[in-house]
């Protein structure tokens, strides 16, 4: 028995965990999955966006971001800020309001729900006649009006959100008040509009459905005047000055009704179909707004021609002769108008339309001629077409960085030059220590560059390698392109393009040197770019290289797409990144894993038939290896025929489990279970009272090599090691397949002046076959200091220590099923850790990462970040291979999002929560970042221009309640970087259990909140995943966003 103790935690231990490690969702980068409601706050300059799964996001300036949960998960409907007021409420679609507070805590600002109600319908009446319609905020801050689907309007008094009685404007009341001749019963159905009177609280415009609109006094609650369209109302719009009614309907048209203060009954002017006399869609939204130049802004949606344009998302705008119809490629949810702010003001003067669609948010400048839009500084499409695969570069040169702003730059000419409207608060956020890029590959062949350094994700660059390669349709060209004298006057606008040309294009992996500005990248049929940096346009042809992975072996034959077709002409590339080579693997399977080595001027690839490396500066193949078993005849069918493979391999689960369950009979002890000496037990247990219990591991199964997909190369490395002997080191590449196999070559560079004249020459010199044959995700040469080898240039750069080349150097093999060390250069085996025997995961992620103390600046420590399949993050110790820590961090169920991690340098790590948006958290205690805002208060706050402000009154703000959980999970965090001597407590205290053990206690479902997307197919899903392992397009997400938890405090749980 005493076998399986084991000493107890080693309390320095403990309290240097403390300071290297903790788990913090940070921020969320992108935009809202599924957008369900818009609000603006012209007095706080903030942004408000609600989702169907209940959340609520405020924007403001870059940096002052905001994040509540509601209670219940259901869709948010409406958005409503409170006149003056740092509140706003919510309408549900279970018929609930809720109000939210901006309030300061402890110098910080936090969203949070003060109350929540629900109208309820008299005895008797039916359910529908408190259904509330449309929202209305009173100026004078004490009530809301709410029409409702009966045609009553009921007033609740604020904040305490309780229905007046007595306030309630009755359908009935309203109809003993008209002239006799307008009383008609049928003109009463539903409230479609409430409009405060610009001028005078104490008149509001009463919209119905079926035309008929009334101006009602509060005060004398009395009729003051009222029109009867013949058209069903669907919205209204009161001038600023009072003194003219808009109206749109049903039938796409919209009417002007002057108002005078003797007519009781208005007389409208004549209507107007803006795209007749065609029957047209319904004008659902209309903005009415007066300038300083006389000639009005009409902006409304909808209203095309309902047989030709019925299926187009347009907003049109109208200025004088000037007239768009702006197309959005996908729904709009809403839309709202930036105006003057001062009530006192004559004219409204808009400078900005902003509409929320269902894939982005569009800002156009409505002061600039040609109305351009405006380049969003956050809420990026990140999906604009779908992620397949994603790669994070730290601590980016300066030098570089100018470059790619500077390439991305001549790509915004079409973008306006004002600065972003929406700018309420200011970010307190200190600047970020270092610059990050976050590199995604796409669908459509391209791959973007983002600033991934602080809060906000914004687009630097974007890369198109569509240019390589003979398509049917001109890239340039635009699918909705049109003459001037065309009608109607549409115009494409926004970036969200989820069709892509061909899905071979489709970019699978990305590899950057952020030294030499050498960029590869890899597609799914087969293609192998390699990129350089260039300042200037440059017209060239792109040299093509064949690369026979099969090398000629009988028997085999692709049954897969076919290879892209390169041009073979010059190709005229922008400034940027321009192509000058294009390796084809033949056959054109998709490339699973990539290397780059700029010193060495070598690309490694791989592809589920084998691996090869390439030598960019002499334009030649080093050589090439097959990995394929005779049985992986799976290999050769193409992505998309691996779903025949689905019976098989349920077929060999089921085998493998029957084989376990054997097995486990065969060891069962014999005797009577339980049956312990009392002498022995006792002792035993005063052992236990100070000795905590060892894991008793089980065996795990090796797995058969007649399995598919043995050959499928998921991971290549460069390494400058001890391969043949312990007294020479020399250049090698390292290469682990699916089936627990490892490759290593040791590689002849030339020197510098003759690296043009004599080939680089490659040998195999060791092969690795792991006896459990777990597919092999990760491989790390440790030196003598048993420290991750340094990238290349990067010492020759001082921008890291030279490696330790006296010691002897350590292999670091990581399966999906164990982590295992060797000793170099005779391969063998010093350590593992049979992580699935202990806990029944395996890995999908893993990298090195350096954890920085948050007391000690000179301190830190280089482990393993990993992910694992079950959504846990941990850290392993290198070299010694001991588990750190662990938390929940991803879904178990949410298979895209695990695929879709990826880790940093410095321990963190972004990840999928849905198509158009990454979640980012840290492990590291001194790399956390944080939004931390000012909001002015509204009495302060006096905007009439579209320029940024910051006034001397201010309360603080903070987007993201950060916080370290006691269970390991984090609800919710913010976004700061700490320095030395600071440290960030959560509720768990100093103390707190998710840095004092290796396993930490699952928490029970309580109040947080996670977007996570449950897939329906998530079995096949899964086993397919396994199969083609990292090739799977993030994009295809068939499924509904599902939010977790109670109430939040900008994203952290209350």
């Amino acid at each position: 028995m005493r076998r399986f103790l084991r000493s107890g935690p080693d309390p320095e231990r403990e309290r240097l965990k403390q300071e290297l490690f903790q788990f913090s969702k940070t921020v969320e980068h992108g935009f809202p999955h599924q957008p369900s409601a818009l609000g603006y706050s012209p007095s706080l300059r903030l942004l408000a966006i609600g989702t169907r799964s209940g959340a609520i996001k405020l924007y403001g300036a870059p940096g002052v971001e905001f994040m509540g949960l509601h209670r219940e998960n259901n869709a948010v409907v409406q958005i409503h800020f409170l006149p003056g007021q740092c509140q706003l409420v919510t309408l549900l679609d279970d018929n609930s309001l809720h109000l939210w507070s901006l309030k300061v805590k402890v110098g910080v600002s936090e969203l949070q729900e003060e109350e929540s109600f629900t109208l309820r319908s008299p005895p008797g009446a039916a359910p529908s006649a408190t259904q509330i319609t449309v929202v209305l905020p009173h100026s004078s801050r004490e009530l809301l009006y709410l029409g409702t689907e009966s045609g009553d309007v009921f007033a609740v008094q604020l904040p305490a959100l309780r229905a007046l009685e007595d306030r309630t404007i009755s359908s009935d009341a309203v109809l003993q008040r008209l002239p006799e001749q307008a009383r008609h019963r049928w003109v009463f159905e539903m409230v479609e509009a409430l409009q405060e009177h610009p001028r005078d609280p104490n008149q509001i415009l009463i919209g119905y459905s079926r035309g008929l609109v009334v101006a009602w006094d509060l005060r004398g609650s009395r009729v003051l005047c009222h029109f009867l369209s013949s058209q069903q109302l669907e919205n209204i719009c009161w001038q600023r000055d009072g003194r003219l009614i808009v109206s749109c309907h049903s039938d796409g048209s919209y009417c002007q009704w002057p108002v005078s203060d003797d007519a009781q009954q208005l007389e409208p002017l004549p209507s107007h179909m803006p795209y007749g006399p065609f029957p047209c869609k319904a004008i659902t939204k209309i903005f009415w707004l007066t300038t300083k130049k006389g000639l009005p802004f009409t902006i409304f949606q909808g209203g095309m021609p309902r047989a030709s344009y019925g299926d187009r998302h347009c907003i049109s705008v109208v200025h004088g002769s000037q007239q768009t119809a702006f197309d959005f490629t996908s729904r709009v949810i809403d839309f709202t108008v930036l105006t003057e702010v001062d009530p006192t003001a004559a004219f409204d003067d808009p400078y900005a339309l902003v509409v929320l669609a269902e894939e982005e948010l569009v800002v156009l400048d409505l002061r600039t001629a040609g109305w351009p839009p405006v380049q969003p500084p956050y809420l990026a499409s990140l999906h604009c077409s779908a992620i397949t695969c994603s790669h994070h570069v730290s601590n980016i040169p300066l030098k570089l960085w100018e470059r790619v702003i500077a390439a991305g730059s001549q790509q915004s000419t079409q973008f306006s030059t004002m600065e972003w409207p929406i700018d309420g608060g200011t970010s307190l956020a200190p600047a970020p220590p270092q610059r990050d890029l976050l590199l995604t590959g796409h669908e459509d062949g391209t791959v973007r560059f983002w600033d991934a350094s602080g809060i906000c994700l914004r687009l630097l660059y974007k890369l198109s390698t569509v240019m390589v390669f003979l398509m049917d349709t001109d890239p340039n060209e635009s699918l909705h392109a049109q003459g001037e004298d065309e009608w109607p006057p549409l115009r494409k606008v926004g970036s969200f393009d989820p069709y892509s040309d061909d899905p071979r294009l489709g970019i699978q992996k990305i590899f950057l040197c952020k030294y030499s500005g050498y960029l590869a990248v890899a597609g799914t049929a087969g293609q192998v770019l390699v990129l350089e940096l260039n300042d200037e346009a440059a017209e060239h042809a792109v040299e093509q290289v064949e690369a026979d992975l099969l090398q000629d072996q009988e028997g085999y034959r692709w049954k897969g797409h076919e290879r892209l077709c390169a041009r073979l002409g010059p190709v005229r590339f922008e400034p940027g990144f321009q192509p000058f080579v294009l390796v084809q693997c033949q056959p054109p399977a998709v490339v699973t894993s990539l290397a780059l080595h700029s010193e060495w001027r070598l690309v490694a690839f791989g592809t589920s038939h084998g691996f090869g490396l390439f030598d960019h500066q002499q334009r030649r193949q080093v050589f090439v290896k097959c990995t394929l078993h005779p049985s992986d005849q799976l290999a050769l069918e193409g992505p998309l025929s691996r779903v025949k493979s689905l019976k098989k391999s349920l077929r060999q689960s089921f085998r493998r489990m029957r084989r376990s369950r054997a097995s486990t009979r065969k060891r069962r002890p014999a005797g009577v279970p339980g049956e312990v000496p009392e002498a022995s037990s006792k002792a035993e247990r005063v052992g236990l009272q100070n000795m905590e219990l060892a894991a008793v591991q089980r065996k795990i199964e090796a797995r058969s090599a007649e399995d598919s997909f043995t050959g499928f190369v998921r991971t290549l490395y460069f390494a400058d090691t001890y391969l043949r002997d312990s007294s020479r080191h020399c250049p090698s590449l390292w290469a682990g397949t699916n089936g627990g196999t490892v490759y290593a070559f040791s590689l002849r560079v030339p020197p510098a002046e003759r690296r043009m004249d004599e080939p680089v020459r490659a040998e195999q010199a060791k092969e690795i076959q792991l006896m459990h044959r777990a597919p092999v995700v990760g491989i790390l040469v440790l030196d003598g200091h048993s420290v991750p080898l340094p990238e290349p240039l990067e010492v020759a750069h001082d921008l890291s220590k030279s490696p330790d080349m006296q010691g002897s150097h350590q292999l670091l093999v990581v399966s999906e099923e164990q982590f295992k060390v060797f000793t170099l250069p005779k391969v063998s085996a010093k350590l593992k850790l049979k992580l699935t025997a202990l806990e029944g995961s395996r890995v999908r992620r893993v990298s090195a990462a350096h954890f920085g103390s948050c007391r000690a600046e000179d301190y830190g420590e280089h482990h393993l970040a990993v992910l694992t399949n079950l959504g846990d993050v941990q850290v392993v110790s290198l070299p010694l291979l001991k588990p750190q820590v662990r938390f929940s961090c991803i879904r178990r169920e949410d298979v895209s999002g695990i695929a879709s991690c990826v880790f940093t340098k410095r321990g963190q790590g972004f990840y999928l929560i849905s198509p158009s948006e990454f979640e980012r958290f840290s492990l590291s205690t001194k790399w956390l970042v944080e939004p931390r805002c000012l909001v002015e208060s509204a009495e302060t706050k006096n905007h009439s221009r579209p320029c940024n402000r910051a006034g001397p009154e201010k309360a603080v703000g903070r987007a993201r309640n950060s916080g370290n959980q006691s269970d390991g999970e984090a609800l919710g965090s913010g976004f700061k970087h700490l320095y030395p001597g600071e440290r960030k407590q959560g509720k768990g205290g100093p103390g707190c259990s998710s840095l004092t053990g290796l396993c930490l206690p699952e928490r029970t479902p309580g109040p947080m909140m996670e977007h996570a997307l449950l897939n329906d197919e998530r079995v096949l899903k899964e086993i397919q995943s396994t199969l083609e392992g990292d090739r799977a397009s993030y994009g295809d997400w068939h499924s509904r966003r599902v939010a977790v938890g109670y109430s939040l405090s900008n994203g952290g749980a209350e």
